[in-house]
C-alpha cells in the first residue's frame, strides 16, 4: 500500500474558549514554497506565542509557504476607580454653592460619588499566571489546528497522486509512440536522401556512387537522430517518478528534480527529430511533462 502522500495546499480552521473565557479562531492556510515558512498573525500581548508555534508547525511540515491567523474575543468589565481632582472640583463648587445659599445643607459624599466623571475606567493590570494559562491554552489550540491542516493536505494529496499517476500514464504513452515513429526513421532518412542525389545529380552520377558510401552517409544521418537513449532515460525516469508517488511523504524535492530530467529528455528528442511524425509527438510529451511539473510543484 502507498504512502500518505501531501500537498502543499490546505486550509484548517479551529475555534474554541480559552479557561478565561476569551473566544478564539485559528485560520491556518497552506500554499506551496520551496521550504517552510510560518507567518503568524496575533493579537498584541502574545509575542510569546510565536517560538513555540514555529517549532509546532516545524515538527509537522517540511515545506510550505503558512499563514496563520488568529482571532481572540474577550468579554473585558472595565475597571472604575475615583478621581480625586473632579472630586475635588465639584466639592470646591457644592461648598461655594452652599455658603451662598441660606439653610443649604452640606454637600453629601453619596451625592458627589454619583456626578459624571468622578469615576474613570482603568485598565485592569495583567495577572501573569493568566497570560501564561492563555499562552498555554493557544499553543495546545494551535497544534490541534495543525493536525487539522495536516489532514487537509494530506486528502489533497491523495488527489494530487491520481492527477499525478493519469499524466504519467499519458507520458508513457507518448514515449511508446515516440519509440514507434523512431523506428522508421532510419528507413525514411535513407529515401530522403536518395531522392535529394536523385535531384542534385546525373543519374550517370548517381550510379558512380559506391553502396558503401551511401550506407556511410545514410548510418551518420541515423546515428544523429538516435532517440534510443532518450527513450531509455524517459522509460527510467517514469519508473522513478512511480515510485516516489509510492513512497509518499516528502517526495516533492525529488519529484521536482526529476521532472527537469523529464523535460531535458523530451527537448533532445525533439531536436533529433528528423520526421514531422516524431516532432509532432515530442511536443505533445513535452506539453504533458509541463503538466506534469506544475502539479509536482504542489508536493510536500
Amino acid at each position: 500500500m502507498a504512502a500518505p502522500l501531501s500537498s502543499m495546499t490546505g486550509f484548517a480552521r479551529c475555534s474554541g474558549t480559552l479557561p478565561d473565557g476569551a473566544a478564539y479562531v485559528w485560520e491556518l492556510r497552506s500554499v506551496n514554497g520551496r521550504g517552510l515558512d510560518l507567518r503568524l498573525r496575533l493579537p498584541p500581548g502574545l509575542d510569546a506565542l510565536e517560538t513555540p508555534l514555529k517549532e509546532a508547525a516545524s515538527r509537522a511540515m517540511k515545506r510550505g509557504n503558512i499563514q496563520a491567523a488568529l482571532t481572540l474575543r474577550t468579554e473585558t468589565r472595565p475597571v472604575s476607580a475615583p478621581d480625586p481632582a473632579v472630586i475635588e472640583r465639584y466639592l470646591a463648587l457644592a461648598q461655594e454653592l452652599a455658603a451662598r445659599i441660606p439653610g443649604a445643607p452640606p454637600p453629601r459624599a453619596e451625592t458627589l460619588l454619583s456626578l459624571p466623571g468622578v469615576f474613570r475606567a482603568e485598565a485592569a493590570e495583567p495577572d501573569e499566571a493568566q497570560t501564561q494559562a492563555r499562552v498555554t491554552a493557544l499553543a495546545k489550540a494551535f497544534d490541534e489546528a495543525i493536525v487539522a491542516l495536516v489532514a487537509a493536505r494530506r486528502g489533497e494529496g491523495e488527489k494530487l497522486r491520481a492527477i499525478l499517476g493519469t499524466l504519467l500514464d499519458e507520458i508513457a504513452a507518448l514515449r511508446d509512440d515516440a519509440a514507434r515513429e523512431a523506428a522508421g526513421q532510419p528507413a525514411a532518412q535513407r529515401a530522403r536522401f536518395e531522392e535529394s542525389l536523385a535531384q542534385l545529380l546525373h543519374p550517370e552520377a548517381r550510379a558512380r556512387i559506391p553502396e558503401e558510401r551511401l550506407a556511410q552517409e545514410v548510418a551518420l544521418l541515423a546515428a544523429k537522430s538516435d532517440v534510443r537513449e532518450e527513450l531509455d532515460r524517459l522509460s527510467a525516469h517514469l519508473d522513478a517518478a512511480r515510485a516516489l508517488l509510492a513512497e509518499g511523504e516528502g517526495a516533492g524535492r525529488k519529484l521536482d528534480f526529476l521532472t527537469q530530467e523529464f523535460v531535458r529528455e523530451a527537448n533532445t528528442l525533439c531536436s533529433k527529430s528528423a520526421s514531422v511524425a516524431l516532432t509532432r509527438t515530442g511536443l505533445a510529451l513535452k506539453a504533458a511533462i509541463e503538466r506534469l511539473k506544475e502539479q509536482a510543484a504542489n508536493v510536500e
